[in-house]
């Protein structure tokens, strides 16, 4: 007679199996590391859902307080879906919140004298089934979403600088982190070719459009179009900064979508520097002695007013000194105690690290960020260009 055992799968196997599971669903991380993505995204969606209802914070009654904000922040969640999805949403939360149900899962309903239970029919189940339905929707809007965002995050790095220029005598570092998957930042060094060697000009633009994520990264695109062709006629600083702000005048929907922006053209035989600060963070000049002078004039962002005047501030990088052009995403970092990083831990870092190479310093400032804000979510784009004159 045949045997009717099955074979046993060996408890090594099994194990190799849901370790390779685990592996594969978690993509190698740690506990910890899990927790702190999960704390970062809950904080960043919280802040999502309740954004403009910090009044309802001033109502005295705590209850109260309690259901109006419970109340805001579930038409939040329910405003952020399709009208569809929302009724699809709406039914399975009154499915699985439903009183009914009995020992099977079935309805219990009294006719009379009569107690009537329909088994079979298990409101809760299809309330889960209709939120798992809800949730394969979005993660279907999700999947076609990041995929076209990665393709704009690509297009918008071949838009950035690659390996930093080598100029004599100086050492350039930069980097860019968008809160999002793409960003509304932008840099550039632009090499401005002279009729001889000694008359070429290194231009230097940090810019930061008004806003975040797909329309700040579309009006970078068009920022930095506009600088690259003004920047190949040859015309003087105050020239093409004229002409960037006429052409973001007629880009930024009346002035809504306006750009801060620092433009500086740095003369490498001498070290002098002209430059357009279009209100934009004020850059440091970090002098080798520790001194420190903020290069403020200029005028208002781009794209506001078409006539804007803009004024020219002059100064000069001598063996020793540091330029550090950044955005307000790097100064304005916050950590879970809503503290500020601030420019003044950002001048104590170079002044600890003036020694250093700018890529070692930017390094330094990068890993300091993320100590500062732990698991606090990046709610700006962080930007920030290096420039050190170091001798022949």
């Amino acid at each position: 007679m045949a045997s009717s055992r099955q074979p046993v799968t060996p408890p090594g196997r099994v194990k190799g199996n849901a370790r390779q599971f685990w592996h594969r669903l978690s993509e190698g991380l740690e506990l910890n590391q899990l927790w702190a993505q999960f704390e970062k995204d809950a904080r960043s969606s919280y802040r999502l859902y309740s954004a403009g209802l910090e009044h309802l914070h001033e109502e005295p009654h705590l209850l109260r307080r309690a259901w109006l904000l419970m109340k805001a922040l579930f038409w939040a969640i329910l405003e952020k879906l399709t009208p569809a999805r929302r009724v699809l949403l709406l039914v399975a939360l009154i499915l699985l919140f439903f009183p009914g149900g009995g020992p099977g899962g079935g309805l219990n309903y009294t006719n009379g004298d009569k107690h009537v239970e329909v088994q079979g029919l298990d409101l809760h189940f299809w309330g889960g089934l209709l939120m798992f339905v809800v949730l394969l929707l979005e993660l279907a809007d999700r999947v076609v979403m990041k995929r076209d965002l990665e393709i704009a995050k690509d297009i918008q790095a071949w838009l950035l600088p690659g390996a930093p220029l080598q100029i004599p005598g100086y050492q350039i570092a930069y980097a860019t982190r968008p809160a999002n998957t793409v960003a509304g930042d932008y840099y550039d060094v632009i090499l401005r070719p002279g009729r001889t060697l000694s008359e070429d000009r290194i231009l230097f633009v940090v810019a930061d459009v008004a806003g975040k994520s797909i329309p700040a990264a579309m009006l970078m695109a068009t920022f930095q179009a506009s600088l690259r062709t003004l920047s190949t006629g040859g015309a003087a600083l105050a020239e093409l900064v004229a002409g960037v702000n006429r052409y973001a005048c007629s880009n930024t929907q009346g002035g809504v979508r306006f750009t801060t922006a620092f433009f500086a053209e740095l003369d490498v035989a001498t070290g002098d520097v002209v430059y357009v600060n279009a209100g934009h963070n004020v850059p440091i000049l970090r002098k080798k002695s520790g001194a420190v002078e903020r290069l403020e004039a200029g005028g208002i962002p781009v794209g506001i007013f078409a006539e804007s005047p803009y004024q020219l501030g002059t100064t000069r990088l001598e063996d020793g000194d540091w330029l550090v052009i950044f955005t307000d995403g790097v100064v304005e970092a916050v950590n879970a105690k809503e503290e500020e990083y601030g420019e003044p831990e950002l001048i104590r870092l170079v002044d600890r690290g003036s020694g250093a190479a700018p890529a070692e310093l930017l390094h330094n400032l990068l890993t300091e960020l993320d100590r500062f804000v732990g698991n606090t979510p990046q709610h700006d784009d962080i930007t920030c260009l290096l420039l050190k004159r170091s001798g022949a």
